[in-house]
């Protein structure tokens, strides 16, 4: 990592072993998939700018905001920063890139606590920040740690019932299915990450007078 000009800290690409794309099994399928999708969403977030974080793309959106603030009846988060919650799984409200960043932060926190951790913790135990240096910084954490307990696993483990206790499914599923599914949740929520910060640009950036 290193310092932006404007003394924001700024991280750098993740390590992906290329090899593992040639490696013909479900577990290497999955783990690729992660890897890869990792190493691009991580590059694009090292970009982020605190005012693409908390842009709003429209009324009512979900944002990270500090406690008392909140537009929300209910959020998540047990410090001075709070992740407004939807009214509901199929709410249309739009969100933020703050929000985006939270709640992938969250999501792999769970899944790494039931999965590989002492199974005490849940996603309302996640401190978050407003803050683009410290949010990037959390769901960095969170997934870097992801990724090395999925890479430690053998492939006669990937199809194991039950290696995640996180949710009722992840509990009778095997293991390769919920690595899957949160990389579907990596991949989506990347890339809703990534046309906010396009159409941000593409609204926000003044063209230079040989471009009009």
């Amino acid at each position: 990592m290193h310092q932006a000009e404007d003394g924001s800290t700024v991280y750098g690409s993740p390590e992906f072993d290329w090899s593992v794309l040639q490696v013909p099994t479900a577990l290497a399928v999955v783990r690729g998939q992660l890897g890869f999708s990792w190493l691009e969403l991580a590059d694009r977030l090292a970009t982020v700018t605190q005012d693409e974080l908390e842009w709003e793309p429209g009324p009512g959106a979900l944002r990270v905001v500090r406690r008392g603030t909140e537009r929300t009846p209910r959020t998540l988060g047990p410090g001075e920063w709070v992740m407004e919650w939807p009214e509901g799984a199929d709410s249309p409200q739009p969100r933020t890139i703050a929000w985006l960043v939270a709640h992938l932060t969250e999501a792999y926190l769970e899944r790494w606590e039931w999965t590989f951790g002492a199974h005490e913790r849940r996603r309302d135990s996640v401190e978050f920040s407003g803050e683009v240096g410290p949010a990037v910084a959390g769901l960095r954490h969170e997934v870097d740690r992801w990724r090395v307990g999925v890479d430690a696993l053998g492939d006669d483990e990937a199809f194991t019932v039950g290696l995640s206790q996180a949710t009722p499914i992840d509990a009778q599923s095997p293991f390769v299915h919920l690595v899957a599914h949160m990389n579907r949740e990596l991949v989506h929520h990347g890339a809703e990450i990534m046309v906010l910060q396009d159409l941000y640009r593409a609204t926000h950036v003044t063209p230079s007078p040989g471009n009009r």
